[in-house]
């Protein structure tokens, strides 16, 4: 068995890091959003944020077999896909940053970014205008800097989608199509900079399973008559994972 997999397997709250992963895939299965919100600030109270992000963002290929298919064929391909280049563009100063400052800082930004975009969500707020390319770049690039330095790729995102005029099913694969796409993209860009070990490649692939039963388990799950209620479930459980994963806690 490979040395940097041992390392992996041997990790203190693997356990734990393991489940986050499946609620995670659950809650991303069902609301179409959310898996990085409730795994990064949870997931950095045992793993260092790189190591954490980097593992995600390796388990997050399963999404390509799991949601990705559905979604794809409802998504707006050209405006998801400025999207991307954009973020992808803008990362690697967000991952400059994760890599100079210091850990706790990292997770403080971690836990608020979760915070303040849960409260965005609950009180409402939305991008009223209709989002045209330079927009859609803007917001892009802002998600880029924002993912590399804490991993969550999602909120400006989904707070953009959510108020880009679409319809709520082709929101929620335009946010599905991004957020596996880019957080899979991010890793090269890790690499590059020094921040992806074997160990946590290797743990990334130890989550993949975990991942891919949360995310069929929250399709199995997911009813749109029911869209209401799966929002609020969403929001507790990243409220949770906000509070939790502020450094007071460690």
């Amino acid at each position: 068995m490979p040395e940097a997999l041992n390392a992996a397997l041997a990790l203190d709250g693997l356990v734990w890091v393991l489940a986050t992963t499946i609620l995670a895939g659950v809650v991303y299965g069902f609301a179409g959003f959310g898996s990085a919100l409730i795994f990064m600030p949870l997931a950095t109270i045992w793993l260092e944020p790189a190591f954490a992000i980097a593992a995600f963002s390796l388990s997050a290929i399963v999404s390509l077999f799991t949601v990705v298919p559905r979604a794809w064929g409802v998504a707006e391909k050209s405006a998801t896909f400025t999207l991307i280049g954009a973020a992808f563009l803008g990362a690697p100063f967000g991952i400059y940053l994760l890599r100079v400052l210091d850990v706790d800082w990292v997770r403080i930004a971690v836990a608020t970014t979760v915070l303040v975009t849960l409260a965005a969500l609950m009180a409402g707020w939305r991008y009223a205008t209709r989002p045209g390319v330079a927009t859609r770049i803007g917001v892009g690039a802002a998600t880029g800097v924002l993912g590399g330095l804490t991993g969550l790729m999602g909120p400006i995102v989904i707070l953009f989608n959510l108020g880009a005029g679409s319809r709520a099913e082709v929101m929620r694969a335009n946010t599905m199509v991004f957020l596996t796409t880019i957080s899979i993209l991010v890793l090269p860009q890790m690499a590059f900079q020094g921040l992806l070990s074997l160990e946590a490649l290797w743990l990334g692939v130890v989550m993949m399973p975990a991942y891919g039963i949360g995310t069929r388990i929250g399709q199995a799950l997911f009813d749109p008559d029911r869209e209401v209620m799966y929002r609020r479930v969403a929001y507790g459980i990243i409220g949770l994972a906000g509070v939790m994963g502020l450094p007071i806690w460690q």
